[in-house]
């Protein structure tokens, strides 16, 4: 898809010289091949997930492209190696610490590049992409910032051709259900998610 963004901008600005630049925002649905009899399927696919494969792609008349990409919502959770203590609260704080919670999350994530010739985007995409999920899996998290901060690093050792990568990770809560008033424990076993109210996390982590 930043092979195609860029080949339209080149048709625009070639065929448009009253035109000073161009930007181009492409998203992409994450659509995988789906097998038969261990071969691949020609014609048949399968929706991989509801997150949006994206990139932005800007250039002016007579410069070299900016490319950026990402992907957007991006859905991930982990059940345990999670927890959120120490921090500030006032008589308004109504969240308890934990040591061991649900971390769940809905990742935008933006890279840029640092220059756009003669790259394998698509290859760079799965490797970033791996590079996030793998560190988000095996982190020991203190915090959801913690976390983000080491994704992002793990994402830039992974791939040298970018430059900085953006993380936003809103902290999608998953709260033990009160089993109290049925007369029953509930030791971990069972969690309710809310969508209100959760934290708005997000970095931007550079070389």
């Amino acid at each position: 898809m930043e092979e195609f963004a860029m080949e339209l901008g080149d048709y625009l600005l070639t065929n448009n010289p009253q035109v000073s630049g161009v930007l181009v925002e492409i998203e992409e649905k994450a659509w995988e091949r789906l097998e038969r009899e261990g071969a691949p399927e020609g014609t048949t696919f399968k929706l991989g997930g509801p997150e949006l494969h994206t990139v932005r792609a800007v250039r002016d008349q007579g410069r070299e492209w900016s490319i950026r990409s990402g992907v957007d919502g991006l859905v991930i959770l982990k059940t345990t190696k999670s927890a959120f203590t120490g921090y500030v609260k006032d008589k308004l704080t109504t969240l308890k610490p934990a040591t061991d919670r649900i971390f769940g999350t809905q990742a935008t994530v933006t890279w840029d590049y640092d220059a756009a010739a003669s790259l394998d985007y698509a290859k760079l995409r799965g490797r970033i992409v791996a590079a996030l999920l793998k560190e988000f899996a095996a982190h020991d998290s203190m915090s959801v910032q913690h976390t983000l901060f080491d994704m992002g690093k793990a994402a830039l050792e992974a791939a040298p051709e970018i430059t900085r990568i953006k993380l936003t990770m809103p902290n999608l809560h998953h709260l033990l259900a009160d089993l109290g008033p049925f007369g029953q424990d509930n030791p971990n076993h069972i969690f309710v998610p809310i969508d209100e109210p959760h934290g708005y996390i997000e970095a931007t982590i550079e070389r």
